[in-house]
Protein backbone atom coordinates (compact mmCIF):
# COMPACT_ATOMS: atom_id res chain seq x y z
CA UNK A 1 0.00 0.00 0.00
CA UNK A 2 1.35 3.57 -1.02
CA UNK A 3 0.38 6.76 0.27
CA UNK A 4 1.56 10.34 -1.82
CA UNK A 5 3.77 12.50 -0.63
CA UNK A 6 3.89 14.88 1.60
CA UNK A 7 2.29 17.62 -0.82
CA UNK A 8 -0.34 15.66 -2.25
CA UNK A 9 -1.43 13.87 0.71
CA UNK A 10 -3.25 15.40 3.59
CA UNK A 11 -5.14 13.26 6.21
CA UNK A 12 -8.79 12.64 5.61
CA UNK A 13 -9.03 13.85 9.02
CA UNK A 14 -8.68 17.27 8.07
CA UNK A 15 -10.99 17.62 4.74
CA UNK A 16 -13.89 15.65 7.08
CA UNK A 17 -12.98 17.84 10.24
CA UNK A 18 -16.34 19.77 11.60
CA UNK A 19 -18.13 18.24 9.11
CA UNK A 20 -18.10 14.39 8.82
CA UNK A 21 -21.53 14.12 10.47
CA UNK A 22 -23.32 17.47 8.96
CA UNK A 23 -24.70 14.65 6.50
CA UNK A 24 -26.40 12.61 8.75
CA UNK A 25 -29.32 11.75 6.68
CA UNK A 26 -26.83 10.94 3.82
CA UNK A 27 -27.23 8.39 2.13
CA UNK A 28 -30.99 8.05 2.22
CA UNK A 29 -31.45 5.89 -0.92
CA UNK A 30 -29.51 4.06 -3.51
CA UNK A 31 -26.42 5.27 -5.23
CA UNK A 32 -24.89 4.93 -8.64
CA UNK A 33 -21.32 4.57 -9.02
CA UNK A 34 -20.30 5.16 -12.79
CA UNK A 35 -17.75 3.27 -14.26
CA UNK A 36 -16.60 4.59 -17.73
CA UNK A 37 -15.24 1.49 -19.17
CA UNK A 38 -16.85 -1.88 -20.18
CA UNK A 39 -17.56 -4.97 -17.58
CA UNK A 40 -15.01 -7.68 -16.71
CA UNK A 41 -11.83 -5.02 -17.43
CA UNK A 42 -9.43 -3.34 -14.63
CA UNK A 43 -11.43 -0.42 -14.10
CA UNK A 44 -14.66 -2.70 -13.70
CA UNK A 45 -13.31 -4.62 -11.31
CA UNK A 46 -11.94 -2.28 -8.86
CA UNK A 47 -15.37 -0.29 -9.12
CA UNK A 48 -17.34 -3.50 -8.06
CA UNK A 49 -14.86 -3.80 -5.19
CA UNK A 50 -15.45 -0.45 -4.25
CA UNK A 51 -19.22 -0.37 -4.40
CA UNK A 52 -19.16 -3.51 -2.16
CA UNK A 53 -17.38 -1.49 0.59
CA UNK A 54 -18.93 1.60 0.40
CA UNK A 55 -22.46 -0.30 0.66
CA UNK A 56 -21.12 -1.40 3.64
CA UNK A 57 -19.73 1.85 5.16
CA UNK A 58 -22.69 3.98 4.11
CA UNK A 59 -25.82 1.48 4.56
CA UNK A 60 -27.57 2.09 1.15
CA UNK A 61 -27.11 0.17 -2.42
CA UNK A 62 -23.88 0.97 -4.52
CA UNK A 63 -24.66 0.13 -7.83
CA UNK A 64 -22.50 -0.20 -10.66
CA UNK A 65 -23.25 0.91 -14.04
CA UNK A 66 -20.80 0.73 -17.38
CA UNK A 67 -21.41 3.94 -19.20
CA UNK A 68 -19.03 2.27 -22.62
CA UNK A 69 -17.83 4.16 -25.49
CA UNK A 70 -15.46 7.21 -26.51
CA UNK A 71 -12.33 5.63 -24.91
CA UNK A 72 -13.98 6.71 -21.50
CA UNK A 73 -15.91 9.61 -22.78
CA UNK A 74 -19.13 8.24 -22.50
CA UNK A 75 -18.91 7.47 -18.75
CA UNK A 76 -16.85 10.26 -17.62
CA UNK A 77 -19.06 13.01 -19.42
CA UNK A 78 -22.53 10.96 -17.57
CA UNK A 79 -19.80 11.64 -14.03
CA UNK A 80 -19.69 15.39 -15.19
CA UNK A 81 -23.38 16.25 -15.98
CA UNK A 82 -24.92 13.97 -12.79
CA UNK A 83 -26.54 16.04 -10.05
CA UNK A 84 -24.44 16.95 -7.02
CA UNK A 85 -26.32 15.46 -4.88
CA UNK A 86 -23.86 12.32 -4.24
CA UNK A 87 -26.15 10.07 -5.61
CA UNK A 88 -24.27 9.52 -8.73
CA UNK A 89 -20.65 9.31 -8.25
CA UNK A 90 -17.90 7.52 -10.90
CA UNK A 91 -14.82 6.04 -10.79
CA UNK A 92 -12.66 8.34 -12.77
CA UNK A 93 -9.88 7.25 -14.45
CA UNK A 94 -6.43 8.89 -16.12
CA UNK A 95 -8.01 9.79 -19.18
CA UNK A 96 -9.26 12.57 -16.91
CA UNK A 97 -6.39 14.76 -17.52
CA UNK A 98 -5.96 13.79 -21.48
CA UNK A 99 -9.19 14.46 -22.98
CA UNK A 100 -9.40 18.28 -23.10
CA UNK A 101 -5.58 18.43 -24.61
CA UNK A 102 -6.38 15.95 -27.34
CA UNK A 103 -9.15 17.03 -28.01
CA UNK A 104 -11.54 14.41 -28.10
CA UNK A 105 -13.91 15.59 -25.20
CA UNK A 106 -14.80 18.83 -23.15
CA UNK A 107 -13.77 17.01 -20.17
CA UNK A 108 -11.01 18.24 -17.50
CA UNK A 109 -10.43 17.67 -13.73
CA UNK A 110 -11.99 20.95 -13.08
CA UNK A 111 -15.82 19.22 -14.20
CA UNK A 112 -15.93 17.02 -10.65
CA UNK A 113 -15.42 16.92 -6.93
CA UNK A 114 -12.78 14.40 -5.92
CA UNK A 115 -12.78 11.90 -3.02
CA UNK A 116 -10.20 9.63 -2.88
CA UNK A 117 -7.70 8.27 -4.96
CA UNK A 118 -7.63 4.64 -4.55
CA UNK A 119 -4.98 3.27 -7.40
CA UNK A 120 -2.05 4.15 -9.39
CA UNK A 121 -0.28 1.26 -11.90
CA UNK A 122 3.35 2.76 -12.86
CA UNK A 123 4.50 2.18 -16.35
CA UNK A 124 7.56 -0.47 -16.69
CA UNK A 125 10.48 -0.24 -19.17
CA UNK A 126 10.47 -3.41 -20.30
CA UNK A 127 12.95 -5.01 -23.32
CA UNK A 128 13.67 -8.27 -24.80
CA UNK A 129 16.06 -10.77 -22.89
CA UNK A 130 18.33 -10.57 -25.66
CA UNK A 131 18.58 -6.43 -25.40
CA UNK A 132 21.76 -5.04 -25.35
CA UNK A 133 20.40 -2.29 -22.68
CA UNK A 134 21.22 -4.16 -19.28
CA UNK A 135 20.08 -1.38 -17.04
CA UNK A 136 18.01 1.84 -17.61
CA UNK A 137 21.34 4.19 -17.73
CA UNK A 138 22.50 1.82 -21.40
CA UNK A 139 18.67 2.46 -22.44
CA UNK A 140 18.67 6.17 -21.75
CA UNK A 141 21.88 6.92 -23.24
CA UNK A 142 21.77 4.84 -26.50
CA UNK A 143 18.26 6.58 -27.05
CA UNK A 144 19.77 10.49 -26.44
CA UNK A 145 22.70 9.18 -28.68
CA UNK A 146 20.55 7.47 -31.53
CA UNK A 147 17.42 9.13 -31.91
CA UNK A 148 14.81 8.10 -34.34
CA UNK A 149 17.09 4.60 -33.94
CA UNK A 150 14.29 2.92 -31.75
CA UNK A 151 10.30 1.31 -31.42
CA UNK A 152 8.43 1.26 -28.28
CA UNK A 153 4.47 0.14 -28.51
CA UNK A 154 2.09 -0.91 -25.10
CA UNK A 155 -0.87 0.84 -26.31
CA UNK A 156 -2.85 3.67 -28.49
CA UNK A 157 -1.27 7.60 -29.05
CA UNK A 158 -2.20 9.62 -26.08
CA UNK A 159 -3.07 6.85 -23.53
CA UNK A 160 -1.93 6.95 -19.76
CA UNK A 161 1.09 4.63 -20.39
CA UNK A 162 2.20 6.12 -22.93
CA UNK A 163 2.22 9.66 -22.17
CA UNK A 164 3.84 8.31 -18.68
CA UNK A 165 6.56 7.19 -20.57
CA UNK A 166 6.96 10.22 -22.93
CA UNK A 167 6.65 12.29 -19.96
CA UNK A 168 9.75 10.65 -18.33
CA UNK A 169 12.04 10.21 -21.93
CA UNK A 170 11.44 14.17 -22.11
CA UNK A 171 12.47 14.58 -18.77
CA UNK A 172 15.68 13.15 -19.10
CA UNK A 173 16.18 15.28 -22.49
CA UNK A 174 14.97 12.66 -24.92
CA UNK A 175 12.42 14.00 -27.56
CA UNK A 176 9.65 11.83 -27.57
CA UNK A 177 8.61 12.30 -31.08
CA UNK A 178 12.45 10.64 -31.92
CA UNK A 179 11.23 6.96 -30.20
CA UNK A 180 8.67 5.70 -32.80
CA UNK A 181 5.66 4.35 -31.55
CA UNK A 182 4.15 1.20 -32.96
CA UNK A 183 0.51 1.41 -31.68
CA UNK A 184 -1.14 -1.68 -30.16
CA UNK A 185 -4.36 -2.60 -28.66
CA UNK A 186 -3.03 -3.07 -24.83
CA UNK A 187 -0.40 -4.35 -23.51
CA UNK A 188 -0.38 -7.78 -24.53
CA UNK A 189 0.16 -7.67 -28.54
CA UNK A 190 2.93 -5.30 -27.21
CA UNK A 191 4.45 -7.65 -25.21
CA UNK A 192 4.65 -10.53 -27.58
CA UNK A 193 5.47 -8.39 -30.37
CA UNK A 194 8.34 -7.11 -27.76
CA UNK A 195 9.45 -11.30 -27.14
CA UNK A 196 9.41 -11.49 -31.43
CA UNK A 197 12.12 -8.72 -31.37
CA UNK A 198 9.23 -6.52 -33.19
CA UNK A 199 10.17 -3.65 -31.40
CA UNK A 200 12.70 -2.67 -28.48
CA UNK A 201 10.78 -1.41 -25.98
CA UNK A 202 7.29 -2.03 -24.36
CA UNK A 203 5.68 0.38 -21.56
CA UNK A 204 2.60 -1.50 -19.48
CA UNK A 205 1.73 -1.80 -15.46
CA UNK A 206 4.63 -4.24 -14.32
CA UNK A 207 2.07 -7.29 -13.40
CA UNK A 208 1.07 -7.48 -17.08
CA UNK A 209 4.93 -8.81 -17.85
CA UNK A 210 5.01 -10.81 -14.93
CA UNK A 211 4.13 -14.12 -16.75
CA UNK A 212 7.03 -13.05 -19.57
CA UNK A 213 9.44 -12.32 -17.54
CA UNK A 214 9.55 -15.44 -15.73
CA UNK A 215 9.69 -17.47 -18.58
CA UNK A 216 12.69 -15.52 -19.42
CA UNK A 217 11.28 -13.49 -22.78
CA UNK A 218 11.15 -9.87 -21.75
CA UNK A 219 13.03 -7.98 -18.60
CA UNK A 220 11.88 -4.92 -17.46
CA UNK A 221 14.45 -2.47 -16.89
CA UNK A 222 12.74 -0.16 -13.94
CA UNK A 223 8.86 1.06 -13.20
CA UNK A 224 8.44 4.68 -13.90
CA UNK A 225 7.90 5.79 -9.76
CA UNK A 226 9.64 7.33 -7.10
CA UNK A 227 9.93 3.70 -5.16
CA UNK A 228 10.12 0.55 -6.04
CA UNK A 229 6.82 -1.77 -5.56
CA UNK A 230 6.51 -4.32 -2.90
CA UNK A 231 4.84 -6.84 -5.08
CA UNK A 232 8.16 -6.31 -7.15
CA UNK A 233 11.04 -5.70 -4.88
CA UNK A 234 14.09 -6.40 -8.04
CA UNK A 235 12.98 -3.79 -10.46
CA UNK A 236 14.73 -0.63 -9.73
CA UNK A 237 12.50 2.59 -9.70
CA UNK A 238 13.08 5.42 -12.51
CA UNK A 239 14.53 7.60 -9.76
CA UNK A 240 16.76 5.36 -8.25
CA UNK A 241 18.54 5.58 -11.20
CA UNK A 242 18.02 9.00 -12.67
CA UNK A 243 17.65 10.59 -9.67
CA UNK A 244 14.88 13.04 -10.79
CA UNK A 245 11.23 12.19 -9.22
CA UNK A 246 8.41 10.59 -11.44
CA UNK A 247 5.24 10.02 -10.37
CA UNK A 248 2.95 9.03 -13.01
CA UNK A 249 0.80 6.46 -15.04
CA UNK A 250 -2.66 5.23 -14.79
CA UNK A 251 -4.86 6.05 -12.18
CA UNK A 252 -8.37 5.28 -10.48
CA UNK A 253 -10.19 7.24 -8.08
CA UNK A 254 -13.72 8.15 -6.89
CA UNK A 255 -15.23 11.07 -7.89
CA UNK A 256 -18.55 13.44 -8.04
CA UNK A 257 -19.96 16.08 -10.28
CA UNK A 258 -18.74 19.30 -9.48
CA UNK A 259 -19.97 21.15 -6.58
CA UNK A 260 -20.61 18.09 -4.61
CA UNK A 261 -21.43 19.53 -0.98
CA UNK A 262 -18.95 19.66 1.09
CA UNK A 263 -20.82 17.67 4.53
CA UNK A 264 -21.23 14.84 1.43
CA UNK A 265 -18.09 14.95 0.09
CA UNK A 266 -16.81 14.59 3.93
CA UNK A 267 -19.21 11.44 4.46
CA UNK A 268 -17.92 10.00 1.53
CA UNK A 269 -14.12 10.32 2.21
CA UNK A 270 -14.12 8.58 5.60
CA UNK A 271 -16.11 5.63 3.95
CA UNK A 272 -13.52 5.41 1.00
CA UNK A 273 -10.55 6.10 3.27
CA UNK A 274 -12.67 2.93 5.57
CA UNK A 275 -12.64 0.48 2.66
CA UNK A 276 -9.30 1.37 1.22
CA UNK A 277 -7.49 0.56 4.83
CA UNK A 278 -10.03 -2.44 4.86
CA UNK A 279 -8.45 -6.63 4.41
CA UNK A 280 -11.26 -7.21 1.88
CA UNK A 281 -9.99 -4.32 -0.20
CA UNK A 282 -6.05 -4.79 -0.07
CA UNK A 283 -5.82 -8.23 -0.16
CA UNK A 284 -8.38 -7.53 -3.53
CA UNK A 285 -5.86 -5.33 -5.20
CA UNK A 286 -2.45 -6.29 -4.62
CA UNK A 287 -3.75 -10.41 -5.60
CA UNK A 288 -5.05 -8.93 -8.77
CA UNK A 289 -1.92 -6.64 -9.42
CA UNK A 290 -3.21 -3.06 -8.92
CA UNK A 291 -0.98 -0.90 -7.04
CA UNK A 292 -3.20 0.57 -4.13
CA UNK A 293 -2.06 4.09 -3.72
CA UNK A 294 -4.64 6.28 -1.04
CA UNK A 295 -4.75 10.09 -1.45
CA UNK A 296 -7.71 11.85 0.16
CA UNK A 297 -9.79 14.39 -1.60
CA UNK A 298 -7.62 17.60 -1.04
CA UNK A 299 -4.46 15.26 -2.22
CA UNK A 300 -6.53 13.85 -5.21
CA UNK A 301 -7.26 17.17 -6.30
CA UNK A 302 -3.67 17.88 -6.17
CA UNK A 303 -2.61 14.73 -8.16
CA UNK A 304 -5.01 15.33 -11.15
CA UNK A 305 -3.77 18.87 -11.25
CA UNK A 306 -0.20 17.86 -11.68
CA UNK A 307 -0.78 14.80 -14.01
CA UNK A 308 -3.22 16.97 -16.23
CA UNK A 309 0.01 19.79 -16.62
CA UNK A 310 2.10 16.77 -17.13
CA UNK A 311 -0.05 15.40 -19.59
CA UNK A 312 -0.96 18.81 -21.58
CA UNK A 313 3.25 19.16 -21.54
CA UNK A 314 3.53 15.77 -23.25
CA UNK A 315 0.75 15.56 -25.18
CA UNK A 316 2.04 19.22 -26.98
CA UNK A 317 5.41 17.67 -27.73
CA UNK A 318 3.95 14.60 -28.84
CA UNK A 319 2.35 16.40 -31.74
CA UNK A 320 -0.83 14.95 -30.29
CA UNK A 321 -2.47 18.10 -29.32
CA UNK A 322 -5.70 19.52 -31.01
Amino acid sequence: MYKLSNVLCATVLTVAAGSAYAAADYPSKPITLIVPWSAGGGSDAVGRQLAMGLQKELGQPVNVVNKTGGAGVIGHMTMKRARPDGYTLGLGTAEIATYKHIGTADISYTDFTPIALLNVDYASFTVNTDSPWKNLSEALADLKAKPNTYTVSGSAPGAAYHLSFAGFIDQQGIDPQTINLVPSEGAAPGLQELAANGVDIVFNSLPETESMSKSGRIRTLAVLSNDRLSTFPDVPSAKEVTGEEWVQGSWRGLVGPANLPEDVVARLSIAADKVFNSEMFQTFMVGRGFGPVWADAAGFEAYMKEQDEKNAITIKKLGLAN
